[in-house]
């Protein structure tokens, strides 16, 4: 099997990524895959952090904006996307390199998982909705918790919407979803990876340029494009986006603007902190940590790590001097 070779940037939301993966494509040649799961939205500019114009100028960016927040989206549906671009990508002579925070779709992709038809059912979907407003997401979450253990400890039990779908698993199968999701990792990657991983050794610098971050999306607009956002009636995987659930409080009233956006840099970092869990149980991730790096540095030191793998065969003729 002649396999795809692909450059996965990733880390923490605020570390840089998006902006490496924007400077390394501009000089091997590549195109860069998004791999966050909220990007994929129309009109969620500002809350998911979406490229820049001039990262966007540096190379061809895929899979951002291109879905209806109404339209709901899975892992699945993710790699197929991913796979037939990954596929163009080459086809015409470029590189390909894959970049975000989501840290299940980029290794769902390059270890080749594959995935029979998902169980679905509308039936306990309906069951599920109508005892989370009688019980509550609690008493979900805790029957989640007891059916299987393994799964709860890896799931963010914040998200509703993932709490109910592993239930939804459950009682449409009769078995664990962490079992199902085993076996739905199968056969050989038709990819060459190598993981390069933006950290912070000093965690209070990467909070800090999260609040930075945050306060500079409120600058740009994030309250009124959260306005828009609740004016839709927008519901499915969209809805989980932060940024917009965090604002609602404020936007509905109860709370003030300095809670909302503080409730919102908290959020943002617990978010940060399981995205460097979960990337860093990575054994083959090549590690950069930015505190004492200027732009530049973290650039070279990607370069170095990129250009002794060979996994792009060096120095390429299409890159730019």
């Amino acid at each position: 099997m002649n396999k795809i070779p692909v450059v996965a940037v990733v880390g923490p939301t605020a570390s840089g990524k998006t902006a490496l993966a924007a400077a390394l494509a501009q000089y091997y040649g590549a195109e860069v895959i998004s791999a966050d799961s909220m990007q994929i939205y129309r009109g969620m500019d500002i809350a998911t952090a979406k490229p820049t114009a001039e990262e966007t100028a540096f190379a061809p960016h895929h899979l951002i904006g291109f879905l209806d927040p109404r339209t709901p989206y899975s892992v699945s549906q993710f790699c197929a996307d991913a796979k037939r671009t990954a596929e163009d990508i080459v086809s015409r002579g470029k590189r390909v390199i894959v970049a975000g925070g989501t840290g299940l779709y980029v290794d769902a992709l390059l270890s080749g998982m594959r995935f029979e038809e998902e169980a679905e059912s509308e039936a306990v979907r309906r069951t599920l909705a109508g005892r989370k407003e009688s019980e509550g997401i609690d008493a979900l979450r805790r029957e989640l918790t007891e059916i299987d253990p393994d799964l709860a400890a890896q799931t963010d039990m914040h998200n509703e919407k993932r709490v109910l779908r592993a239930l939804e698993i459950y009682y449409a199968t009769g078995r664990k979803p962490s079992a199902v999701r085993k076996e739905a990792i199968a056969g050989e990657s038709e990819f060459e990876s190598l993981y390069i991983g933006l950290f912070y050794e000093d965690r209070a610098r990467l909070y800090e340029r999260i609040d930075r971050r945050v306060d500079l999306m409120m600058e740009q607009g994030l309250e009124e494009e959260a306005r828009l956002f609740f004016a839709a009636d927008i519901a499915g995987t969209a809805v989980q986006a932060i940024g917009y659930k965090e604002l609602k409080p404020w936007l509905d009233g109860a709370v003030s603007r300095e809670e909302a956006v503080e409730n919102l840099k908290r959020a943002t970092r617990r978010y940060a902190k399981r995205q460097i869990t979960w990337f860093k149980r990575n054994p083959a991730l090549h590690v950069i940590y930015k505190d004492s790096l200027s732009d530049a540095a973290v650039f070279d030191a990607a370069r170095t790590i990129i250009d002794t793998s060979r996994i792009f065969e060096g120095r390429p003729s299409l890159g730019k001097e």
